[in-house]
């Protein structure tokens, strides 16, 4: 689905970063980053452009080499490793920033990779993570079109546990970023510190 999802010209999800990242990306320690289930890049080549050593997994080989083909534009470097991420390791205490930007995965994969992702985190390291709750399926402005994908403010403190929640919060905001996220969406997000 992804590979065809990404094999249009255009970047399907825009060239500019998610907007809650770019809110919070002066919180962040620098150093080396994690983005997960990354796309197109338009996250990672964000980050490498503020300084940050990047890394961008995702399971769509189409939307990494977009991924590169934007860093190349851009004049930045990031690596990206073509991975499904239930087969995915994180190495323990190996990111000081970890990012999860719309990583929609089945509950238990998404148990399995967020403990990953605790545990992947230097000590001071960051989390940051913007997904869709159950309320966007009345929006239908972006998304998976079921509710066991979405994510709560409650399920994430307790998938999370072991980090410092500095910003939680479930909305609704305005969101455009490209064809496929456009419209009034209902977001949990997250920036929390190990």
């Amino acid at each position: 689905m992804w590979d065809q999802r990404y094999a249009a010209d255009e970047y399907v999800y825009g060239t500019r970063p998610n907007d809650f990242l770019a809110s919070v990306v002066d919180r962040l320690p620098m150093g080396r980053v994690l983005c997960l289930a990354e796309g197109e890049g338009r996250n990672a080549v964000f980050l490498a452009e503020q300084g940050f050593e990047v890394t961008a997994v995702d399971s769509s080989a189409v939307g990494l080499a977009k991924a590169r083909k934007l860093a190349g534009q851009r004049g930045v470097h990031i690596e990206t490793v073509i991975a499904d991420l239930t087969h995915y390791e994180i190495v323990p205490e190996s990111r000081d920033v970890l990012v999860a930007i719309y990583c929609h995965l089945p509950p238990p994969l998404r148990r399995a990779v967020h403990a990953q992702a605790v545990a992947g985190l230097r000590p001071g390291g960051a989390f940051v993570l913007e997904a869709y709750t159950p309320a966007q399926l009345q929006h239908g402005t972006g998304g998976p079109p079921v509710v066991e994908l979405m994510m709560t403010l409650d399920g994430l403190r307790d998938e999370l546990a072991g980090l410092h929640f500095e910003h939680a919060l479930e909305t609704e905001r305005d969101i455009q970023e490209g064809r496929f996220h456009a419209g009034v969406g209902a977001v949990v997000q997250v920036l929390a510190y190990k």
